[in-house]
């Protein structure tokens, strides 16, 4: 009954576009999420529809086309009333004006199977085959970074440390699948010196098909964690793809996350595993973690070598050590200098979304949003563990794309955020969140757990709930189509 009703309520057109721009476009998935939809007038719960260009215009299509129905309906009843013996115009008015919001939620996407299949399809074929010959042929060093998490941390670390000595391009924002990194071919002078690709893992063999088409020369494998488990169904599998990019780079040119717990398997001889300790024949000492940053120092421990490098970063956490270590180390293997080096992690800070501290009515707030792995909640909760704050919050809705680990994923969540000891932990309330708070009383979680029904609610009012001298650490997203 209430799935009936707020289908007809003012904001439907909004609703359905907002559903559309949620899932990426993507008619399976926004098909899915429509049916199985109960009440309407709540689908925009931990978000807003995004004004852009593309949604702005689905909307007003959705407006203009239910408004004609609805007009068409009633001009058909009256038509039916005015004109005796018509009772069949009088039932096809009143079949439009029952049925105009699930004829245009349905109809809308019509228009885009027939555009992927005949357009969008074709086209981005004959892109990503041109972007082959282009990455072939060009002379730069060609970086490839894998991996379940921190791929876009790595490849903004390594954009920003090797661009104090060298030309370099990188791929965009996230922007990491095969039709991106078409874009990103087509866009190159063809004198740059570095080229950083970062690579997607949405299904089996994705990250294979990305190396035979960017001929990539090293290879960043920045960890394994179970993420897109609703894809790849096993993280053997989404080991197996990830790791398949140390096949296309020669023996000793791959670098991979020595602290990933899950990648050990998969770990060989012949890489440069890096960790907030060592990276090669390079150690780590003096390590220093506040609110302001992360210092250490880089010593090669080679026979007769006596090189250190004092290095300091506005990125926060004992996690980000390893992964500036081992951007330090290609770039001193490609020729840079110390002084480069050092100014070049001088000038690495947080990314958008990702550890990223900002203040909020004089406490601290680290937005890692944008993290959606376990292995991002342990780095978390570890350096919510380290600061010095008047109170303690984490804030979190859970982890999507778990699949079959779900349960277990999210009650290690618990106990990793109940390691940290918070005061105050916020969970959003979904399928995940039992799962969470049994990790929190396994493990004796003694502060408060708030179960926060409204995300959107609680996120805009953010500052009247932190006082001046709070830390509060605020990890993942949870979009609108999951549960």
């Amino acid at each position: 009954m209430i799935r009936s009703i707020t289908a007809y309520y003012l904001q439907h057109p909004t609703t359905v576009a907002y559903m559309l721009q949620s899932t990426e476009y993507d008619v399976s998935d926004y098909i899915k999420w429509y049916w199985r939809t109960q009440d309407f007038s709540k689908i925009m719960r931990r978000r807003v529809l995004d004004p852009t260009k593309r949604a702005r215009l689905l909307r007003a299509a959705l407006k203009f086309g239910m408004g004609v129905q609805i007009i068409a309906g009633i001009s058909l009843v009256i038509a039916g009333i005015i004109y005796q013996g018509y009772p069949e115009v009088i039932t096809f008015g009143v079949a439009l004006l029952i049925s105009y919001p699930v004829v245009w939620a349905h109809l809308v996407v019509i228009p885009l199977i027939l555009a992927k299949l005949f357009v969008v399809k074709p086209r981005d074929k004959k892109l990503i085959a041109a972007s082959e010959k282009i990455f072939k042929d060009h002379k730069a060093v060609k970086i490839a970074v894998a991996g379940s998490y921190g791929k876009t941390t790595m490849k903004e670390l390594l954009a920003t440390i090797l661009s104090e000595g060298m030309k370099v391009a990188a791929t965009p924002a996230n922007r990491n699948v095969a039709i991106s990194h078409a874009q990103f071919a087509r866009n190159l002078k063809g004198d740059e010196e570095v080229l950083i690709i970062e690579y997607g893992e949405g299904e089996p063999g994705d990250v294979a098909r990305f190396s035979r088409t960017t001929h990539p020369t090293y290879a960043f494998i920045t960890g394994l964690a179970p993420a897109h488990l609703d894809k790849y169904k096993t993280l053997q599998n989404a080991a197996k793809d990830i790791f398949s990019v140390s096949t296309y780079v020669e023996a000793g040119n791959v670098f991979a996350n020595g602290e990933s717990p899950d990648a050990q398997p998969y770990l060989q001889k012949s890489f440069h595993a890096y960790d907030r300790s060592v990276v090669g024949d390079w150690k780590v000492d003096d390590v220093k973690v506040d609110i302001d940053g992360t210092s250490f120092k880089l010593t090669n421990t080679e026979k007769d070598s006596k090189q250190s490098i004092d290095l300091h970063t506005k990125l926060l956490g004992k996690h980000q050590i390893g992964p500036i270590s081992a951007a330090a180390v290609l770039g001193l293997k490609l020729g840079m200098t110390v002084k480069q080096i050092q100014k070049g992690v001088e000038r690495t800070s947080s990314y958008e979304h990702r550890m990223n501290p900002y203040t909020l009515g004089g406490a601290w707030i680290i937005d890692d949003t944008y993290n959606g792995n376990l292995e991002g909640v342990r780095a978390g909760t570890e350096l919510l563990a380290e600061l010095n704050a008047k109170r303690k919050w984490y804030v979190s809705p859970g982890l999507v794309g778990q699949g079959k680990e779900t349960a277990r994923v999210h009650t290690e969540m618990g106990r990793l955020i109940a390691k940290a000891a918070p005061d105050m932990v916020v969970l959003m309330k979904n399928s995940v969140t039992s799962y969470i708070e049994e990790g929190l009383k396994e493990s004796g979680y003694k502060g408060e757990v708030r179960v926060q029904s409204d995300p959107l609610e609680f996120y805009k009012n953010l500052e009247h709930f932190v006082t001046k001298g709070d830390v509060v650490l605020m990890q993942n997203d949870w979009t609108d189509n999951y549960a």
